[in-house]
């Protein structure tokens, strides 16, 4: 496989990730900075990908601990795994509050089931300060937009491994790509 076939595979697995609940890059790790300064590392659903942009869309509640870190430090690495394939895709986080147009376009493409996860107390709340109240779950609801500037993948094979670095610019373009020893 070629740099530029490795490319076009891996925004086409994670094109699918978006789409396919079962896709194995559907649930991907999220790992950042926390106001302490200490690694934290999440599962997240992949919303959305621009294949062009080489943006990763991801859903928060914006009373979570992460919305307020990534205020202060929007560097981040994205983690997938699956068939034996490694995705490390680095970038730097766009929020986008609640009731701004890209999470309200956001917000409508989301089942009503989805739409109440964000009603209720705040995450890593105490669990007995439970609320029923769906009204504010809008209020809560905010988009993660990933500007992905690495691409670091990792094919797992016996005898085989196999490892490149794709670099893009802001805009999308990919600048430079080569093989790496893994």
């Amino acid at each position: 496989m070629s740099l530029h076939e490795i490319d076009t595979a891996c925004w086409k697995e994670l094109e699918t990730g978006a789409r396919e609940p079962d896709s194995g890059f559907h649930f991907l790790t999220l790992a950042s900075v926390d106001l302490q300064g200490k690694p934290q590392a999440r599962t997240l659903v992949l919303r959305a990908v621009d294949r062009e942009k080489r943006t990763l869309e991801f859903h928060t509640d914006m009373r979570s601990p992460k919305w307020q870190a990534l205020a202060v430090n929007p560097e981040v690495t994205v983690l997938g795994y699956c068939v034996k394939t490694q995705l490390r895709l680095q970038g730097t986080v766009e929020r986008h509050a609640a009731h701004s147009a890209i999470a309200e376009a956001a917000w409508q493409r989301l089942s009503r089931r989805t739409q109440q996860t964000y009603a209720g107390a705040a995450p890593g709340s105490d669990i007995d300060n439970q609320s029923n109240d769906v009204s504010n779950a809008e209020d809560n609801f905010g988009v993660l937009i990933i500007q992905i500037t690495q691409l670091d993948w990792c094919l797992l094979a016996r005898d085989n491994n196999q490892r490149a670095l794709l670099s893009y610019r802001s805009d999308g373009a990919l600048t430079n790509s080569k093989w790496v020893n893994p």
